[in-house]
């Protein structure tokens, strides 16, 4: 058994199953301070008890989230302790900001907004729905300048085998954070988006979702549609820009080239073949577009997969499809919530029962593009742990063995299933019992 690839599974495990909930968490948050928005603006009744059914989704949501995200930040001592020494000096900071400023900001503010209604004044909830939303999204800014900053690393010195900070602002705001935070936060939108019309879509089918169900749904599709366009157009693609310039390795394993070459072609579908060498077979492209969208010129040169030396080379073949599935993904929620909004303007939204059956189905997509963008990102910037400075391969601990880790995996994969299932199920408990009822008192 290796110790590297255990202790990389592990990683992979925890903070798979972990980001299933951040992107819930923000983009449900965001929704609730529209639907409070509407409720107190309005005096709206269907609105508030929108907010009211929500809210416990939301708190539900949070409780796993920080349950999940505990065990993942110990594995750095545990597995990872050349990497945390090589770059505690650096992520320290924004580790300690996300905690002390995000972290319990949400957690305060989100037990005011729970348990607060109707004990202070509407604006004062409104205003801890407000500081929900923001703090999970202070959260998110701070994760991603951790992890941006392991793909484009600035503000530093390396001083005796460590990584010294030497500009707080420039490591902060290193070359790709921005664009990596917007496309995420993007996509974060439309999982809240999805999350709410998909319970109101079940609510519809099963008869029981009231006035409020349509309502939300409503509320969903329009919300979805222009974060699932903006998430592939402005945002994908100037991170897709980004990539190349920093990145090109990356680049070339997304885009699946492997042949340096001008006016370099789309790749919108082949088949892998690992060779040697590596290729791709019955590709459909469209000749020039690559070009275009790296530099923004049709006969630019883009380097491929044949221009860097084999020992830093991404895995092809995950990085080309989790990219690929991730696009496909993409245009599908447009085309969903499209289609929806098409339903609306003809006034057939509520009558069409297979539209909500295929809202409901497609709902928790949202979650497999994070997670296939986070294993793009990440598997694309093998080997290095820190881009061009420090190999996957010498940042595990070396006091820690592969039955050790085996054993963890095993107990977490456990412990995870079970936290899974049990999220699930009072999902659903919640999803059939419905919002309160007009005039219901809860």
């Amino acid at each position: 058994m290796d110790a590297v690839l255990l202790a990389r599974i592990q990683f992979a495990m925890t903070i798979g199953f972990h980001f299933l909930f951040p992107p819930i968490s923000i983009g449900l948050g965001w929704m609730l301070v529209v639907v409070e928005t509407l409720g107190w603006r309005k005096a709206d009744d269907t609105y508030v008890r929108m907010g009211r059914f929500f809210a416990k989704l939301m708190a539900l949501t949070f409780a796993v989230g920080v349950a999940t995200g505990i065990v993942m930040e110990f594995q750095f001592g545990m597995n990872w302790a050349r990497y945390s020494t090589f770059v505690g000096d650096i992520l320290g900071a924004p580790l300690a900001a996300e905690a002390v400023f995000a972290f319990f900001l949400e957690s305060a503010f989100l037990g005011l907004y729970l348990f607060g209604r109707g004990k202070v004044s509407k604006g004062v909830h409104w205003f801890s729905a407000l500081m929900v939303a923001v703090g999970a999204t202070m959260s998110a800014f701070w994760i991603l300048v951790v992890n941006s900053w392991q793909q484009t690393p600035a503000g530093f010195d390396v001083v005796a085998g460590r990584a010294v900070l030497i500009s707080f602002s420039d490591a902060v705001f290193n070359p790709s954070m921005w664009y990596r935070f917007f496309h995420q936060l993007c996509a974060a939108l439309i999982t809240g988006a999805f999350f709410v019309g998909g319970v109101s879509a079940w609510q519809l089918l099963k008869g029981r979702g009231g006035d409020v169900a349509p309502k939300a749904l409503r509320l969903s599709i329009i919300a979805g549609l222009v974060f699932a366009v903006l998430t592939v157009f402005p945002t994908g693609h100037e991170h897709g820009k980004q990539v190349a310039r920093d990145q090109p390795e990356k680049f070339a394993a997304l885009e699946g080239l492997y042949k340096t070459q001008n006016s370099a072609p789309l790749v919108m579908f082949g088949l892998f073949d690992a060779g040697p060498p590596p290729t791709l077979n019955a590709t459909i492209e469209i000749p020039g577009l690559l070009s275009w969208m790296a530099f923004g010129d049709f006969n630019a040169q883009v380097k491929g997969i044949d221009a860097f030396p084999a020992d830093q080379i991404p895995p092809l073949w995950m990085t080309f499809v989790s990219f690929h599935n991730m696009v496909m993904l993409g245009m599908l929620f447009i085309g969903v919530m499209g289609l929806g909004l098409l339903l609306m303007w003809r006034g057939r939204l509520m009558t069409s029962r297979w539209y909500h059956w295929m809202f409901f189905v497609v709902s928790p997509l949202p979650l497999a593009a994070n997670q296939l963008g986070w294993i793009s990102a990440e598997v694309g910037r093998q080997p290095w742990t820190v881009y061009k400075l420090l190999r996957t391969s010498e940042s595990v601990s070396v006091t820690v063995g592969a039955p050790e880790i085996l054993f963890s995996i095993i107990l977490f994969g456990t412990v995870y299933l079970a936290l899974g299932a049990l999220y699930v199920f009072i999902l659903f408990r919640e999803m059939n019992h419905g919002p309160d009822a007009a005039g219901e008192v809860s």
